[in-house]
């Protein structure tokens, strides 16, 4: 069982795809690091070929929840107000949005497929034009014509079909795998977005191997004498 793809198995997704957007939606979403939501908003003008630069949009959509009685703010788990004291019965519930944007580089083979595709197609506005569920199916799709099998969640246990956001995990261990030190950790965590640091920590447990090196070397003085 694995969690992970290796690069070699996104390259067998890429060669898998019938078709140059299929492919391509594949290689960005590996090489990028981001999120789905994100490839999928990408339009023309986010793309600076000059500067070897893509912009991306993330919106982030979440349910925040105040008692009814005085405005206060509540967490999924309370039933008494904090401040009031009284029961909570019906929250008040508001859908907060917010807009983010990064700017991410982007390497010179990925970007001369991406105006390729863009000239093709004559591409403008959006450039894939899809939507989550569809860019999920393309890759699913892909996955089972490469022969790549179901992936484990190393949170859960549970096995699930290789979707777009495993092949943001697939970049987060390639950069940790290839350097692990503070600062590329750090610079990880700003190519990723992720608010805490912590969030991106998890990476460094790939497959169990920091824990394996350490146990290794508690017994190699032992071994070798």
């Amino acid at each position: 069982m694995k969690a992970y793809l290796e690069p070699s198995e996104v390259d067998q997704l890429e060669k898998a795809a019938t078709c140059l957007r299929d492919e391509l939606l594949i290689r960005l979403l590996f090489h990028l690091g981001c999120r789905i939501s994100e490839a999928s908003s990408l339009r023309v003008e986010d793309i600076d070929f000059g500067q070897k630069m893509v912009t991306v949009l993330h919106l982030k959509s979440r349910l925040m929840l105040s008692c009814s009685h005085c405005q206060a703010r509540l967490g999924k788990s309370h039933r008494f107000c904090p401040r009031c004291g009284l029961a909570v019965t019906e929250p008040v519930a508001r859908a907060h949005e917010s807009i983010k944007r990064r700017t991410l580089f982007l390497d010179p083979a990925t970007l001369e497929m991406l105006r390729d595709f863009i000239q093709r197609d004559k591409t403008k506005g959006l450039i894939f034009g899809i939507n989550r569920h569809r860019a999920w199916q393309i890759v699913r799709k892909c996955a089972e014509r490469a022969g790549l099998p179901n992936l484990i969640n190393p949170e859960t246990g549970k096995m699930h079909a290789v979707s777009p956001h495993r092949l943001r995990d697939a970049f987060a261990v390639m950069a940790v795998q290839r350097d692990d030190s503070t600062d590329s950790i750090r610079m990880l965590q700003e190519q990723l977005r992720h608010a805490s640091i912590a969030t991106t920590m998890r990476y460094r447990k790939v497959a169990g191997k920091e824990l394996k090196d350490w146990y290794s070397r508690l017994w190699e003085k032992e071994n070798n004498g």
